[in-house]
């Protein structure tokens, strides 16, 4: 007795043709959602990066600003908080949003494909 699926190559090759093409489809719909999940990430924690080094750039100038100038020659004293401020308030919210971001269960399709497949097989087989 012949297993059904060497049947199946054997008298219909191009079925097995269209479930490996149907197969090559899913794992580059998988890469691709993952590759996007991925860099979408890495480009939030970058932006993050660069508002908090622009922060800390900002502090230190307000700090020599404060060094240098007197204080009754400040005309918006508050300015030298708010302004560092923005940056690190605009890395948080990078940071938070990156982390929010649910992550892609990588090649769970493709797993679940498997296993339907190794169970329609064995049942094939078992009959």
């Amino acid at each position: 007795m012949i297993h059904p699926l060497l049947r199946l190559a054997a008298t219909e090759p191009h079925l097995l043709g269209d479930h490996v093409e149907a197969y090559a489809a899913l794992v580059g719909e998988e890469v691709s959602k993952v590759s996007t999940s991925l860099i979408t990430r890495v480009a939030l924690y970058a932006a993050a990066l660069c508002m908090l080094a622009v922060g800390l750039v900002l502090v230190g100038v307000a700090l020599l600003l404060y060094a240098a100038v007197p204080a009754a020659g400040y005309p918006a004293p508050w300015a030298m908080f708010v302004v560092p401020l923005a940056p690190f308030v605009l890395a948080a919210g990078c940071v938070v949003f990156a982390r929010s971001k649910p992550t892609e269960k990588a090649f769970d399709a493709i797993k679940k494909q498997l296993n339907a497949d190794m169970a329609m097989l064995r049942e094939v087989s078992a009959s």
